[in-house]
């Protein structure tokens, strides 16, 4: 994408070289073996590095795709439109993140989305999922009760957590962990920062994810909103984000208390779902992992807005806006009518107006009105038109005055009667101020 807009493509075609495997035509008319088929449609996303790409691009099916290869080969012109649009049903949106609590994409767009899901209130529906792995489908799990991920999956994590805030006797600790040697290992996440023996674990982001999903069954599956969801997870970031206290017992305890959430309740929700200890399924990551599949989620982050795949940078004008297309006509919040043509969306929800000269176009308001515009040109145009009039008196008067200047050096002093004499005489004596100051009976 970026080498064809480099070298000037208004947009580009990707084709698919792999045929589905319900497609039965395509299977047909392929020369390829049939285990070769794709189940699922591929997923062309942003790997996060795409942000100075602004040419749109498709995946084409290798049926549709081969059709507009024939015709290039055959040397006749192709014309291509290039047209998408989301699906706008009804006067509600639902658009869903896919993330994870050490997904450095995610963060900035978490930081700063808050106030556009509050402005875009009851209208959208928001759903956070949190992305983990399903251990035993990836084999963590072996044959001999041993995790062969690592601290990659849940256990050590969870262990960590309540095992500094607890005074246990020794005999209940060796109970702990002989437990954990039977552990299942089935719920697993990637280790952030590469280092399996310190720092955040696997393990812990799975914690951390199971956590986040309770806050929000809690908080914001009522409404679509969760306001406090989105507080405790930017206070988490500002605070506990660090490996040191990512899974410290008192980090979460604050970030608690500062976002008004209530610690027990979240506890409860992590316990009643299945926990993260015991050997047996969580029916939250459980619903999480059945999510991401439906779906067909490989890529972090990925949004999806009425069910439908939003790609590029994930940026809060890019979702503002894809949410504010998915209303059917004429039911978007009026926080949609005035800033989806905004750049900045964030300062237009925040003042209800779009920056000077940042609107693209469309129902958004400019930060300067016509009237103001017209008005302090006339001022403008005014103050150059006295400053020019001062000027030219100004010049009109010194040219005066060294005019008579000039004129009073040949003036005579006295004023005598009679003829100066020949005008010419001044420089046949070669004195002009002699000859100009005497009268002819001076001579």
């Amino acid at each position: 994408m970026r080498n064809a807009q480099h070298i000037g493509a208004s947009g580009v075609l990707i084709a698919d070289d792999t045929c589905l495997c319900s497609d039965k035509v395509c299977m047909a008319n392929s020369e390829d073996d049939e285990d070769a088929c794709q189940v699922s449609e591929p997923i062309m996303s942003d790997d996060g590095s795409g942000a100075d790409i602004s040419i749109p691009s498709f995946l084409m099916f290798k049926m549709d795709s081969e059709r507009i290869i024939e015709e290039v080969k055959s040397n006749r012109p192709v014309q291509v439109e290039m047209a998408w649009s989301l699906p706008n049903p009804d006067d509600r949106v639902e658009y869903d993140l896919y993330t994870s609590p050490t997904d450095s994409i995610s963060k900035s767009f978490i930081q700063s989305f808050k106030q556009l899901a509050v402005a875009l209130g009851g209208r959208a529906y928001f759903t956070p999922h949190m992305y983990i792995f399903d251990g035993i489908k990836s084999q963590c799990h072996g044959s001999d009760g041993e995790s062969h991920c690592h601290t990659l999956c849940t256990n050590n994590g969870r262990y960590a957590i309540y095992a500094s805030n607890l005074s246990l006797r020794r005999q209940e600790l060796d109970t702990l962990l002989t437990l954990s040697s039977i552990l299942s290992y089935r719920y697993c996440a990637t280790d952030p920062d590469g280092d399996l023996e310190r720092g955040i674990s696997g393990a812990d982001v799975v914690t951390e994810s199971l956590r986040r999903i309770c806050i929000w069954n809690h908080y914001g599956a009522p409404n679509g909103i969760g306001e406090i969801w989105w507080d405790y997870v930017i206070e988490f970031e500002q605070r506990c984000a660090a490996s040191d206290y990512f899974s410290d017992t008192a980090c979460i305890q604050d970030v608690y208390h500062r976002a008004q959430v209530d610690g027990d309740m979240v506890e409860r929700c992590m316990t009643d779902s299945g926990g993260t200890i015991a050997d047996g399924a969580n029916t939250k990551l459980d619903f999480e992992l059945n999510a991401q599949t439906d779906r067909g989620v490989v890529i972090l982050p990925t949004t999806f807005v009425n069910t439908a795949a939003i790609h590029g940078a994930l940026t809060p004008s890019n979702v503002f806006n894809a949410v504010c297309a998915g209303f059917a006509d004429g039911t978007a919040p009026e926080s949609c009518n005035t800033c989806s043509s905004c750049k900045d969306t964030i300062f237009c929800v925040g003042q209800g107006y779009c920056k000077a000269n940042d609107s693209s176009g469309g129902p958004a308001e400019s930060g300067v009105s016509g009237h103001a515009f017209a008005t302090s040109m006339l001022i403008v145009i005014g103050c150059f038109s006295t400053l020019g009039a001062w000027y030219y008196k100004r010049t009109k008067d010194e040219l005066r005055e060294h005019v008579r200047g000039i004129m009073a050096e040949y003036m005579p002093l006295d004023d005598n009667e009679g003829d100066l004499g020949n005008p010419m005489d001044f420089s046949n004596n070669g004195d002009a101020t002699t000859s100009l100051m005497m009268g002819p009976d001076s001579i």
